[in-house]
């Protein structure tokens, strides 16, 4: 399949091609038809899947087709009393014919690189964005001349939309990319205010990890008659991403393993992920003490400095990257080898999130949990929700001193396996099928290395 078959104007074929896109992924060739007939979608999709094009394209489509059907000025009459042919813009619109919602900064500002990438050649396209950490004169700027795509954060938009300053009456689409990491962060109450301020005659589309609980609900509220798709789950094994576990002793264990693994000659760049802001600040500095060219990235930062942070990555001017679960939603750089879980996440969603930040765009990486005994409930909890065991590693010279912790069966269950199903005697013993397939740059890693 070619995106010419998606039913797509060849303006956008043509960006696409531009910027090295041939095929499209299996959630863009099942949606983008979808979302072209006018349905309310539902959509689950794994992350690196390609989940952002499968809407930015029909919101595209959208803006073409807006092109055609808004009104020209009158034209005006020449001295000798001819008519005279317009000049200028066609139409100078109020406020936004799309809306797209975001949980994070960085995800808003990728989708709003991805709308600018592909609309390239949209005559006049005028997308925005409205986002915490950025001065409201800026915003407000942006928000007063003519403006075809907005993409925001809920909360800013909120504000923006309480002082008058937003008008959402001629949004007729509206997107909601990852809902469930929205709920997550509280603003349940934001988006229902938002999509009460939008006309009842829209198109909704909704990308979320999973639509059980508050997602469903909201889709239920938000959706009419939504069509289901479904292209991967988060018990998907990602074929192009290798899972290694280390079990650290304490903190100092841990950060020798963490070294070790940074000064590998297959490290190209690395996503080293910490629970807290604090934590990543300290990491960040002990690495650059270390030689290492490593920045810090996390929700506390001014925007201006997370945009440097940023491009410093997709520059190279930075090998490792520390960051907190918030500030890394969204980042996509082909060129990121290892991710590395310093801190385990919160929730284990979140872990899938993490580890898709490698292997994206047909290359091989690498996910490196670094685990301490207190740690062991969340790796559990990560390996129920997955579906799939994290084979444990060692690395020569620096194994643990302490044995691996092993679960505790159920009352009057054998031993091993989760829930008390026959399984090994503990987590790592021995090869098992995993996460994907050994990591390929360089030759296939091999526990202890």
């Amino acid at each position: 399949m070619s995106f010419d078959t998606l039913g797509l104007a060849e303006p956008l074929v043509r960006a696409l091609s531009v910027a090295g896109y041939t095929e499209p992924t299996s959630v863009q060739a099942e949606a983008v038809p979808a979302a072209l007939q006018g349905a309310d979608l539902m959509v689950s999709s794994r992350t690196g899947s390609g989940k952002t094009a499968s809407f930015v394209l029909p919101a595209l489509m959208r803006v073409l087709a807006l092109r055609e059907s808004e009104p020209r000025p009158a034209p005006m009459p020449r001295p000798d009393g001819g008519p005279r042919a317009p000049r200028g813009p066609r139409f100078v619109p109020q406020g936004p014919s799309v809306l797209v919602l975001a949980p994070t900064r960085e995800l808003a500002l990728q989708v709003a690189k991805a709308a600018g990438d592909y609309g390239r050649y949209v005559p006049g396209l005028r997308v925005a964005t409205v986002v915490g950490g950025v001065p409201y004169g800026a915003q407000l700027r942006a928000l007063s001349g003519p403006l075809d795509i907005l993409i925001a954060t809920p909360g800013r938009l909120l504000d923006h939309l309480g002082a008058g300053k937003l008008p959402l009456g001629r949004v007729g689409l509206l997107v909601l990319d990852e809902a469930d990491r929205m709920l997550d962060m509280g603003f349940i109450e934001d988006i229902h205010a938002i999509a009460a301020a939008l006309p009842q005659q829209r198109q909704t589309l909704m990308f979320s990890a999973t639509f059980s609980g508050p997602a469903g609900r909201l889709a239920e509220e938000l959706l009419r008659e939504p069509r289901r798709i479904e292209v991967a789950s988060h018990t998907e094994t990602h074929a192009d991403i290798e899972q290694r576990l280390h079990w650290a002793d304490d903190l100092r264990h841990k950060n020798a393993l963490l070294d070790h693994i940074l000064t590998t000659r297959e490290v190209d760049q690395a996503l080293v992920f910490t629970s807290t802001q604090r934590d990543a600040e300290a990491l960040a500095l002990r690495l650059a003490d270390m030689g290492h060219a490593v920045d810090a990235l996390h929700g506390g930062m001014p925007q201006g400095r997370r945009n440097r942070v940023l491009d410093g990555l997709r520059s190279r001017r930075l090998r490792v990257l520390v960051a907190t679960d918030v500030a890394a939603r969204g980042i996509d750089v082909k060129t990121i080898s290892h991710v590395i879980n310093y801190g385990l996440p919160m929730k284990e969603e979140d872990y899938v999130h993490r580890i898709g930040r490698t292997g994206r765009a047909g290359r091989t990486g690498l996910a490196v949990t670094l685990a301490e005994r207190r740690d062991f409930g969340m790796v559990q909890r990560i390996q129920r929700f997955t579906t799939q065991r994290i084979p444990a590693a060692t690395i020569s010279g620096l194994e643990p001193r302490t044995p691996e912790p092993a679960p505790r069966p159920k009352f009057g269950a054998k031993p091993g396996g989760f829930g008390g199903k026959p399984g090994p005697k503990r987590f790592g013993n021995g090869p098992k099928p995993g996460y994907g397939k050994p990591f390929a740059r360089g030759g296939a890693a091999k526990p202890g290395r």
